[in-house]
Order: C-alpha cells, then structure tokens, then sequence
C-alpha cells in the first residue's frame, strides 16, 4: 500500500471546475526516503520504512545516524513503517514523491489530534449536565452517577469520566484527494487532517473505499 509522510500547513479553499468550494487541508507531502525494507524472509511481514525531514546530526543519535547512513539517504528526522503489498517493490535509498498520489483518489491519513488538557464530561464527550433549576447549584457540568451501589458495587471499566482530551494517534479515513501539486510538494485533502499546523501525519491509500456493485 502506497504512502507518503507530510507536514500539516493549514486549512483553505479550493474552487473546482464546477464553480463548487471545497474546504482542503494543505499538506506539505516528501519527499520521502526508503530507510528500510521488510521481508517475510528476515522480519516475518512486507513492509517499507520511510523518512521524511532534515534533521541536524546533533539532533540524531549514534544509531540513527549510522541506520540512515547504511540506507544512503540524508539525516532524516521522522521515521514512519508502510505495509506494503506482495507486488509492490521497493529499494533501499529510493525517493517518493507527492505525485504517488492523483486527484480524486481517496487515503487514510493518521497523525496525533490536538492536545485539550484535562476535560470534563461536557467538554470531552459531550455531555448535557444536571439540571440548571430545582436548587442544586453545583451540578450543572457533572457526570451525575458513575455506578450503582449493590450491583455490580464498582465502576465498570471505560466509563465515561473527565480526564485527557486529545493528543492521541487519529485516523481520518477515506476522504479525497483534491489537488495534488508536485513542483511544491503539496496535497490538498477535503475536509480536516489530525494535529495542529506543523504536526507530522502519515497518508496512505484508503483502506476502505466504496465498490460499485453491479446491477
């Protein structure tokens, strides 16, 4: 399965040929480097190891910059695994470019969402909170009860609480491609991507794209 690190730039717009706007993401895609290859043979799975970034030598480590030397590539700052599929062939050192993608084509895109601090129910699952009348005052953002007494007489585990709101690995799935701009490295995606501006996300072709059935 074909992929490609990038950069987040930020959110505009695009008018397509329709005279329609389409709200993109710009993402800074590559080019990428292949740091590693996987082999069923040595590591038991197929796939590739792609670095995206220039890095300082004194930002890397002894054997970080010893494992990019042996795959011939510049210092490279992230380091992201792809699997890849059996026909799909790759080398050691080669480069990948934006335009492994086309517009129109649908991926999967996965970064780390934006970090909220601790949260509460309200906030991070949307919850409508107690009552605002009946002489209560203090129960307006509140999870109201979190178990029962006798039975089961706990919490049942993944119960709804407040606690950290984001900074988690997400992944969008199956949005589209809109422009893909290979002199400037640049892919437009519709809709939002994980992370703030500047956050590192890895795209991949979509896993789970929409077949047309025949009549």
């Amino acid at each position: 399965m074909k992929g490609i690190l990038g950069r987040k730039v930020g959110m505009t717009q695009i008018f397509q040929a329709d005279g329609t706007v389409a709200p993109v993401t710009v993402v800074e895609a590559g080019p990428c480097y292949v740091t590693q290859v996987r082999t069923p043979e040595e590591d038991g799975y197929r796939a590739v190891q792609l670095g995206f970034g220039n890095a300082k030598a004194k930002h890397l480590t002894k054997g970080q910059l010893g494992h990019l030397g042996r795959a011939g590539v510049p210092q490279l700052r992230h380091l992201r695994e792809v699997r890849i599929r059996p026909e799909e062939e790759y080398e050691l050192g080669e480069k990948i470019l934006v335009d492994v993608f086309e517009p129109g084509e649908r991926v999967d895109i996965t970064g780390r969402s934006k970090g909220r601090g601790f949260a509460g129910v309200v906030k991070r699952y949307h919850f409508a909170g107690g009552p605002r009348t009946h002489g209560q005052s203090d129960r307006e953002r509140a999870p109201g009860s979190i178990g029962a007494c006798a039975t089961p007489g706990k919490v049942w585990k993944g119960q709804k609480m407040p606690g950290q709101m984001g900074n988690k690995r997400t992944t969008v799935q199956n949005v589209e491609v809109v422009l893909v701009d290979p002199e400037r490295n640049l892919l437009a995606i519709r809709g939002s991507v994980p992370g703030p501006k500047g956050a590192v996300v890895l795209i991949k072709g979509a896993r789970k794209q929409k077949v047309a059935r025949g009549g």
